[in-house]
Formats: C-alpha cells, structure tokens, sequence
C-alpha cells in the first residue's frame, strides 16, 4: 500500500534542557521523513525508542501517516468500543443525511447495542438506556447536552460495551442482528424497519472497516434470511369521489381549524401531494386560471375548463427540533427522489381550482412567509391539528365499521386514492408517475391492486387484435 513503508531508521535520542524543564526527543526516520516525539524523563523517551527499533527490526510495517508501526495503531483500534465507534459512525453520517435518516440511524444503533454489552453489573433500566442512546448518545448535535441522569447511563455504556473487533465472531454478529431487527418482546419488527435498520448497520461496519476496526463485513458475510418486501396500497384504504367529498364536507364544518384545513386536505386528494409537500406550499406555487365575466350578470366566474397547476421543488418533513439543524420542527428539504432544485409539477383539476380560490380569498393563503397552510397562532401548521380533524371527519362520515376500517384511516391516504383514480382513468403509467414522484416501476408496484377494470379492456383488446378477418 502506499501510506506504508519499511524504510525506518532510528536516531540517537535529542536532549534539549529547558530554563524550567528538560525535553527528551525520540527521532526517527519514515520513508525519509523525519519524525520526533517528546518525553518529560529520559526512561520514558528510551522505552519509547527501544519499541521504535524492536518494530523495525521484525520488520513491521510503518505508516508514513502516523510514523509509527501499524501493528500498533491496529491493537489501539482493536480495542475500539461498540459504543465509541457508535458514535463516531452517527457523527459521520450527520451532516450529510436528512433530518428524518439521523433519527433513523439513532433507533437503528439503539436497537443494536444490547447485543454489545459487555456485563450486566451497575447497568441502569432498560428505558433509561435506550431514552439516553437514541436522544443523546447518536444524536451529534445533543450529545454534550444530556441531562445528569442520562450522562450516568452513557457513562456506564463507555465503559461496558465490547470492543468493535468482537462481531469477526460468526455468533456474535447473529445475535447483534437478530436482537437489531426485534421488537422489546422478541418478536420480529415490522419488514421495513427490519430492512432499514439492517442496511444502517451494514452501512455501519462498512465505516468500521474504512477506519480498519475490521477486515471484512460481517452482516454481508452472514446467512441470515432477511423478510421480503412488497408494500403495495391496500385496495381496501382508498376513498371513492362520493366519500371524499362527504369528508372534505365535514372538514370544513368543525370550528376553528376546519374551513382553513379543507384545502390542505383536498391537495392532496385532487392533486396527489404529499403532506409534507402540502405544508410546504407557498402562494407562488399555485396557478389558478383567469376568472371570465359572464354577459349576462356581469358577475367574475370560473371558467368551464378551469384547470390550474401546482409548481413546486421543495418539501418540508416533519423532525423535530433536536434533529434538524436549525431547530425548526420541519426540515425543507429537496422533493422525495429528485436532486435539489428539480420542480414538479401537478394539475389541478377544477374541483380543486375552486377550493384553492376559496381558500386565497378567505385569507387562509396568506400565512407567514406566504405560506398556504399555517396554524391558528401563526407558523407552521401541527400534524397534530390535522390529523386530529381527519380523525373527526371520519366520525362524523362513517359508519362504525367503516370508521374501524383501513378506510383512509391515515391521511396520506388521500395521495392514494388521487394516484389510483388517474390510473384507473386511464391516464398512461408515464404521466402519472411524474405527477406523483415516482418512477414508473415503483408506481405500478405499489398501486398495482388499486387498478381496476383493466382486465376486462385488455381482453377485448386482444380479442380484436387476433380477430380472423
């Protein structure tokens, strides 16, 4: 390699006498680099060289980085802890990761560090550990911060964890696995949090070999079955045209919030936003059509065809103030799979057109920085407020068995029901997906069962093709 060299020459040991102190210098040469290293005693420097020549004449390996053995430097990383080099990997990820994946790296390194510990003895309660490791421990910019208690718990996993080196064993790498993809009674997480905190840690120990803690990856090199994955939208949570409106409906009849929330809602079911896009429109990025004047009354309405457009490049997830870099509750971020700066762009189809202009005129639209959607008190509007008037909305609408269903119990379920209805309109595969964000194949793979009626077109279509003239 090219940092390594054996060209090593040791030098007689440089005496400087100080008015206050006198300083003893090791020197030594490393592929024609000079080195020193200072001593306050003479034993100490002559120790310290006595290692310098033993090294040299085994013919070990020098760095031409550190000037030293690497044999040394190996046995120092060696005896890395779990915890120690936990932390380095969460420090290492931060600034280039999203909010939201900073978290998930703090629950995955969570998840996994059981498996690592070392002894029981003086060990605090389980709720303590895991609060002080995924709040403060793989958290860079809290770390310094924790409270005295959670300290104490971090104190104790410094110094209690086993060393890095300790997953080269085939069973230690299994049970750090296994108890990574659990839930805290044992029992399997759910598939996407099983792939997700599998690819953290595998991504982890990638960082463990760059930093030569170990030579190969162990999780890649282990036979373990990971669940498969096919998320798909189940049929069985989209809203029809009927129920949608009836919701939109009993949106705006709740006090307070409800009539400036019944835009936000039909955004994204008319347009196929996603909530974290819909909280982050601004009123330049909506284009509404002209009003025309009618002939006859003189009065300003919609046009016939009054289809407008939603342009936007950014959206803003929800975090937490601990996780983003400016405190602020929401990260903006570049859109879901495109790189920073790429717009999308979205119909909005008249239904839509109308709301929006009820909402502008009402002066809902004119929220701090131009926001389309804010809170009662001013800033950004809580997923708590709208989630909890959906939640009403549904009691109201439904009955007890459809209220106790899958029925767009969630919001994002409202996307859903916008992305299945352009489909089974028959808008082509291509259109939709750059409607909605996604890729072509993703977009037929998860709304796969929400297309209906196809069949039945496709038959015939055949039957025409193949028709004997």
């Amino acid at each position: 390699m090219r940092d390594l060299t054996y060209d090593v020459r040791v030098y007689k040991t440089e005496i400087y006498r100080g008015q206050k102190a006198t300083t003893y210098y090791v020197r030594w040469k490393v592929g024609g680099k000079l080195w020193r290293k200072p001593f306050r005693n003479a034993a100490q420097a002559d120790t310290y060289r006595g290692e310098i020549q033993s090294a040299a004449r085994r013919g070990d390996a020098f760095s031409l980085v550190t000037g030293e053995p690497v044999s040394w430097g190996r046995a120092e990383q060696l005896s890395m802890s779990w915890y120690e080099f936990a932390c380095k990997f969460a420090d290492m990820k931060w600034k280039g990761v999203s909010a939201k994946y900073r978290q998930d790296i703090a629950r995955a390194l969570t998840a996994a560090t059981p498996a690592m510990l070392g002894n029981e003895r003086g060990k605090p309660d389980d709720l303590t550990l895991r609060t002080a490791m995924r709040r403060w421990a793989f958290n860079t910019k809290q770390r310094a911060e924790a409270p005295d208690d959670m300290a104490v718990a971090l104190r104790w996993l410094a110094a209690n964890t086993k060393p890095v080196s300790a997953l080269e064993e085939a069973a230690t790498v299994r049970e750090f696995l296994d108890v990574a993809t659990s839930l805290l009674n044992g029992k399997r997480a759910a598939t996407s949090t099983v792939l997700r905190n599998k690819t953290i840690l595998q991504s982890a120990l990638d960082y463990a070999i760059e930093l030569k803690l170990l030579t190969v990856n162990p999780v890649k090199n282990l036979k373990w079955k990971a669940p498969k994955t096919a998320y798909e939208v189940d049929r069985r949570s989209v809203v029809n045209h009927t129920q949608a409106r009836a919701l939109l409906k009993a949106v705006g009849e709740q006090p307070r919030s409800g009539p400036r929330l019944v835009a936000f809602f039909a955004v994204m079911y008319y347009a196929g936003l996603r909530p974290e896009e819909v909280v982050n429109l601004r009123g330049h990025n909506v284009t509404l059509p002209d009003l025309v004047q009618n002939e006859e009354t003189s009065e300003w309405e919609e046009p016939e065809d009054a289809w407008g457009e939603l342009h936007f490049t950014t959206a803003a997830p929800f975090a937490g103030r601990e996780w983003t870099d400016d405190g602020a509750l929401r990260e903006v971020r570049a859109l879901k799979h495109r790189p920073d700066g790429h717009p999308r762009t979205v119909p909005c189809p008249p239904a839509l057109t109308r709301i929006l202009r009820a909402h502008l005129a009402a002066t809902y639209g004119k929220g701090p920085d131009g926001q389309l959607f804010w809170g009662e008190q001013g800033g950004e509007l809580p997923s708590i407020t709208y989630r909890r008037a959906w939640k009403q909305a549904r009691r109201n609408v439904f009955t007890d068995q459809e209220y106790a269903s899958l029925l767009v119990k969630r919001v994002y379920d409202l996307r859903h029901a916008c992305v299945s209805t352009w489909l089974n309109a028959g808008v082509p595969a291509t259109q939709v997906a750059e409607w909605a964000g996604h890729s072509v194949e993703v977009l037929l793979r998860i709304y796969a069962k929400c297309i209906v009626g196809q069949d039945e077109a496709a038959k015939r279509r055949i039957s025409d093709a193949l028709a004997e003239e």
